[in-house]
């Protein structure tokens, strides 16, 4: 079976360990891909609200 795990955070730091102790819990040959992706949005005139996630495509 073909399963999912989702990942959101502000920090990329928080992301990649995340990601990584995940990684951890599955074997190298049930990893199917992995999707990234950063989105950016204005909060006012001088902050940015970044949201870095990925996607974790895999098998049970």
């Amino acid at each position: 079976m073909i399963q999912v795990k989702v990942f959101d955070y502000e920090h990329e730091k928080d992301l990649e360990e995340d990601v990584n102790q995940f990684l951890k819990t599955i074997d190298d040959n049930k990893l199917l891909d992995i999707k990234y992706h950063v989105a950016v949005m204005p909060e006012d005139e001088d902050d940015q609200i970044y949201c870095f996630s990925a996607m974790i495509l895999y098998k049970k």
